[in-house]
């Protein structure tokens, strides 16, 4: 059985995705759901993070923007446990040239 348009999948895991499929993959936009408290909302692409999105760290920290092949890639905001956010360009681990965002 193949699994194509929106559905719910439970893993043996604890991993929750709730979203599009096609061809028996999360492809679209849906949600995945780590025991961790990790949780993915956005675009997905041959089940992986592939578009935009937000990423929420079980610590409850956020990253915003793009990812490409289940990497941080691209224009993004970081928002840390403190509020602070920081925005610029990432490539994967390294985010060289952040910006921390004032509130005024």
């Amino acid at each position: 059985m193949m699994r194509s348009g929106t559905g719910k999948h439970t893993s043996a895991g604890g991993i929750i995705y709730t979203g599009e499929w096609l061809e028996d993959k999360m492809h679209g936009r849906g949600t995945l759901q780590h025991p961790s408290g990790a949780l993915y909302e956005g675009e997905f692409k041959d089940n992986m993070y592939h578009g935009t999105g937000t990423y929420t760290f079980p610590d409850g920290s956020t990253y915003k923007g793009h990812f490409h092949n289940n990497r941080l890639v691209g224009d993004g905001a970081f928002t840390n446990t403190e509020g602070q956010v920081w925005m610029g360009e990432f490539h994967g681990k390294a985010a060289l040239g952040l910006k921390l965002q004032h509130n005024t």
